[in-house]
């Protein structure tokens, strides 16, 4: 049997496979985000470990002879957390979340390094933890001269569990002090910001071992002290293990809260000026490129508030068939954009409206909307090299064969939907799991799912969806100057 544990944003996620990859059972406890000023997204990082030990515990109730026989643990986390600790790896404060804003200054101050961007492959995003430790020196000065160590969310895990500090490539990733062309910590840019390599965590590859089970954690949960734990993975690459994108042209567009197009790379292929996350993938020699959107399913979830219905009533108002895009455009953008704008500021919008814009309208609009934010991160990864030939589609959204048909037809490309099972973030951490603990060669482990149906474009609606989407992008100029 092997672990994948996944500390997500809402909750942390236990997830048990066996040999065969077949999933055995799972345990699940939520976690709550504080919000203490506008822009600012903090967890404590013991509601983590209580939050594991809870899922842990649901699973072991319903599967403990089968979580005795684990042989590795994988780790998943959400990205870019600033978890500070002193010499005694006490929390200094609150741990400063992936979606905070605080540090927007302090962001735009390193981003004006040309060292970062040089030397990352990527713009220094206010959400990234660079930025956020300058913030804390700047903001929290006793804070900061107490910090020893700056750990990741699912590396705090990993030093509850095993008592080590290391991280790994893929969420070293999105801190702005690796070299990831490289695949180490950059000293000029932890000096940059008043640090440096002691301060880290040490590196691994995310499918090698990083440490072993705490005597006291498998005691209590009936496992075998010793277990190997990967070094895992930032939680898109954790995605992209468990749907066995990891191969050149490999790629997956991921409806969810927010949205991704994530595509693998057998080479470092970065393009800062477009945007695109250029970030170490979880296997050797492997990279990944990721065009984010910040409101995907989010932006449906609001209309749903505005409207009083579910996503499911206002899709199903569509019909069956894809439309023609009408006269009303959707911007996504309600808290701001990642891909292609790196625009904090920048707010949402619906233009067109007249007195025959009824509420099916707006529903469409807003799908269109995002199938279009996704299309600005298919040709953002074009500018950087990388030319993909389908997708495949995971997310809540994708349950909508409406949207996804939109999304196909935006991009001009096949979008894949695969067979039931569970693909996410816990079961790619599993898998990598598995690797570290039997140096089993990483593309045998990490393969698609079958693919149940295929989302083709539509080709009769290929010109008017072209011309809606250049009437998309002609809108964000448009109105940037007026936010």
């Amino acid at each position: 049997m092997y672990l994948g544990l996944d500390l997500g944003t809402s909750g942390v996620k236990a997830l048990l496979i066996d040999g065969d990859q077949k999933v055995v059972g799972s345990g699940h406890a939520s976690l709550e985000v504080s919000r203490p000023h506008p822009g600012w997204s903090e967890q404590d990082p013991a509601d983590w470990i209580a939050a594991c030990e809870e899922a842990i515990a649901e699973l072991k109730a319903a599967h403990g002879e089968e979580l005795a026989a684990v042989k590795g643990i994988g780790l998943s986390g959400q990205m870019h957390g600033a978890t500070l600790l002193d010499k005694a790896d006490k929390v200094l404060r609150p741990c400063i979340l992936w979606n905070d804003t605080r540090s927007h200054a302090e962001a735009a101050s390193l981003d004006a390094d040309p060292r970062f961007r040089k030397i990352t492959g990527n713009i220094v995003f206010p959400g990234f933890t660079a930025p956020k430790l300058a913030w804390v020196k700047n903001n929290e000065p006793a804070v900061f001269a107490r910090v020893a160590k700056v750990l990741l969310p699912k590396d705090y895990l990993r030093l509850w569990l095993t008592g080590e500090h290391i991280s790994e490539m893929s969420d070293a990733s999105g801190t702005a002090w690796l070299d990831v062309g490289k695949r180490r910590w950059a000293p000029d840019l932890l000096a940059a910001t008043d640090l440096d390599e002691n301060h880290m965590p040490a590196l691994v590859e995310g499918t090698d071992k990083a440490g072993a089970l705490r005597a006291e954690l498998a005691s209590r949960w009936g496992m075998a002290a010793g277990v190997p734990v990967a070094g895992g993975a930032g939680d898109n690459a954790a995605s992209a293990c468990g749907m066995g994108t990891v191969g050149e042209g490999h790629a997956f567009v991921s409806l969810g809260t927010s949205g991704v197009l994530f595509a693998a790379n057998r080479a470092y292929l970065p393009n800062p000026a477009s945007a695109v996350h250029t970030f170490c993938h979880a296997l050797p020699h492997t990279w990944h490129q990721m065009g984010v959107i910040l409101s995907a399913t989010d932006s449906l979830n609001w209309l749903c508030e505005i409207t009083g219905k579910d996503a499911a009533a206002l899709t199903d108002e569509l019909g069956g068939k894809l439309k023609a895009p009408g006269g009303v455009t959707f911007l996504p953008y309600l808290s701001g954009e990642r891909t292609p704008h790196n625009d904090s500021a920048i707010r949402g919008a619906f233009i067109g409206l007249a007195h025959e814009s009824h509420r099916a309208m707006l529903t469409q609009a807003v799908l269109e909307g995002v199938a279009f934010a996704f299309r600005d991160s298919l040709e953002a990864l074009r500018t950087a090299g990388t030319m993909l030939t389908r997708v495949t589609a995971i997310g809540g959204g994708s349950r909508s064969r409406y949207w996804l048909g939109a999304i196909a037809t935006a991009l001009g490309i096949p979008v894949d939907i695969p067979a039931d099972g569970d693909f996410g973030a816990a079961f790619g951490a599993a898998r990598l799991g598995l690797i570290a603990a039997t140096v089993a060669d990483p593309l045998s482990i990490c393969t698609a799912p079958l693919t149940q149906e295929t989302i083709t474009p539509d080709a009769e609606l290929a010109g008017a969806y072209e011309d809606a989407y250049r009437r998309y992008r002609a809108l964000y100029p448009a109105i940037r100057d007026v936010m």
